[in-house]
């Protein structure tokens, strides 16, 4: 079971991750939704396609585009579209 904690709480946690360039992706099914919030930051990957982010929120505390995800990759990453990575102090344990 992969588990996603920032804050000291579990924000994501499954037993079904996509891993792609050393990556940790979780379905989005399983991220906890109340701590998270749509953030208008993109980037583009030249391999994956443009990322999407969210800010993640813990009592009070925002963790600025702390998760992101594609929502259209390239055919070659297909296998993360649906998915979400996180960084920015994101503790990923699996």
């Amino acid at each position: 079971m992969a588990r996603a904690i920032w804050n000291g709480k579990v924000i994501a946690e499954s037993d079904q991750v996509e891993e792609m360039e050393g990556v940790l992706y979780f379905p989005e099914s399983s991220l906890k939704r109340e701590f998270f919030r749509p953030s208008t930051t993109t980037s583009t990957s030249p391999g994956i396609g443009q990322a999407r982010y969210f800010t993640v929120v813990i009592d009070g505390q925002d963790n600025q585009d702390a998760a992101w995800y594609y929502p259209d990759p390239k055919p070659s990453a297909r296998k993360i579209k649906g998915h979400v990575a996180f960084w920015r102090g994101v503790e990923v344990q699996k």
